[in-house]
């Protein structure tokens, strides 16, 4: 059976998803998430400036500005036309600005989703309730990013909007597995199914436990680059090493490619025709993943390389999802 209009709509805002949190990546690393300081306009216009001069400062609203800058332990007072002036950079600007304008296709693909899940109803209600449930993630994310904004990039915000594009990737992964009179599974002999989920779901867990201790990793590279701004990213490994937080997460990557070998040992030996894509893509991921995670703590931070440790670890988690649901039990409803 080919793939459904449906699925083909819900694989749509998947990918429109996963290009966002690579482009949401390119923002942080650059450190072009404050280029546009207000929301939904940017430097007040619809489509942002090329250069400071075509800026009405006058229609800016300075006093969120100086509020903003309150909570990030700055003078409000130090916020004038002036210091904005000296703050504009025509890079960071329409960096963030594209960062913007790619939420649009996961907007309309989400909205799409829930509109044809209306027909998904009477057969699959948790693949209707899934779309909803994704619709009102993407509408509360995009408020998020409204906080990130005027939050001056506080941290706990910044987590909340991962771990809410986290849980987006799951609802819309089941969305485009389910939307479908027969889902796609897996074939295990030797009754092992059981045993194969139970591991692949442990993945699932210490994959997303170490996303949300690398968004809280990625806070704190934030903070270095403010505080060392002509200092070299290779000495803010001395600094990460003094964080329970960045100790935990480099030690829990070994968890994670544990769990992947298991798994994927599991489906050599037990999966019908041994391990196809899915358990490939994962595995192969998992380990560059490593090799990054490695290069970043021995060798250099280079930006590149966060940016594809982020991009990359939405994508391995997208690709877990799937292979967990192709290992649900026959009797589960769709």
């Amino acid at each position: 059976m080919g793939v459904t209009r449906f699925q083909k709509l819900a694989i749509a805002a998947l990918v429109s998803v996963l290009f966002l949190m690579f482009v949401g990546a390119i923002v942080r690393v650059t450190g072009a998430g404050m280029g546009c300081p207000d929301w939904p306009t940017c430097w007040g216009c619809l489509i942002p400036p090329t250069k400071v001069e075509d800026v009405n400062f006058s229609k800016l609203p300075i006093e969120r500005f100086k509020k903003k800058a309150e909570r990030m332990g700055r003078d409000p007072e130090s916020i004038t036309v002036e210091s904005l002036k000296k703050e504009f950079n025509a890079q960071y600007v329409w960096t963030e600005y594209f960062n913007r304008l790619s939420s649009m296709p996961v907007g309309f693909f989400s909205l799409a989703t829930f509109i044809a899940a209306f027909w998904q109803r009477g057969k699959r209600p948790l693949v209707f309730w899934l779309a909803f449930s994704s619709l009102f993630v993407v509408l509360l994310n995009a408020w998020m990013g409204a906080m990130v904004v005027y939050s001056g990039l506080k941290p706990g915000v910044l987590t909340t909007h991962l771990a809410l594009a986290m849980s987006l990737l799951g609802m819309l992964m089941y969305c485009s597995w389910a939307g479908t009179d027969r889902p796609w599974k897996i074939s295990v002999s030797h009754g092992k199914i059981g045993l194969l989920r139970g591991v692949v779901t442990g993945l699932l867990v210490v994959t997303v436990v170490e996303g949300i201790l690398g968004s809280q990793i990625r806070e704190m590279t934030d903070e270095l680059a403010k505080a060392h701004l002509n200092s070299p990213r290779s000495t803010w490994i001395q600094e990460l090493e003094q964080s329970w937080v960045y100790l935990i997460h480099r030690s829990f990557s070994w968890a994670v490619l544990l769990f992947t070998l298991w798994g994927w040992k599991l489906s050599r030996k037990f999966r019908v025709g041994g391990p196809t894509a899915i358990e490939k893509t994962v595995l192969g991921i998992v380990i560059a993943q490593m090799v990054l995670g490695l290069t970043m703590a021995q060798i250099h931070i280079y930006a590149w390389v966060q940016v594809l440790h982020v991009g990359l670890a939405a994508v391995v988690l997208a690709f877990i999802w799937l292979w967990r649901f192709g290992l649900s039990p026959d009797k589960a409803k769709h």
